[in-house]
């Protein structure tokens, strides 16, 4: 399913963000794409770390609590690496720089999705 990730404000953060909430959709998470669109991402929930094996590219992951409280966000986290986030009930995998680009930053606090 996909999902619309906005910030308290009504601004956008991820405008397809795919819901990953089955132990399946989480395991398949971005693996076997070429590459994640500005704009598109996936939602892992529940979740507190995430790794990059076998990906194709960087992206930014952003740890959430469980009131969507961004915790951490890890940008540009490259293929073959893990990134955990203590307390995190979910992440929110973005394209690499879409962090720096839509303001995202610690403490900002999103809405859930439906």
């Amino acid at each position: 399913m996909e999902v619309a990730v906005r910030f308290e404000s009504g601004r956008t953060v991820c405008e397809r963000c795919v819901l990953a909430d089955t132990a399946l959709a989480r395991m398949r998470g971005l693996l076997g794409r070429r590459e994640l669109p500005s704009g598109e991402g996936v939602l892992l929930r529940p979740a507190s770390s995430v790794h990059t094996a076998f990906m194709r590219f960087p992206i930014d992951a952003v740890f959430l609590d469980s009131n969507l409280e961004v915790l951490k966000v890890v940008s540009g986290l490259r293929p073959w690496r893990t990134a955990s986030g203590r307390r995190a009930k979910a992440v929110l995998e973005l394209t690499a720089g879409e962090c720096d680009r839509r303001g995202l930053r610690v403490g900002d606090r999103l809405l859930a999705p439906a």
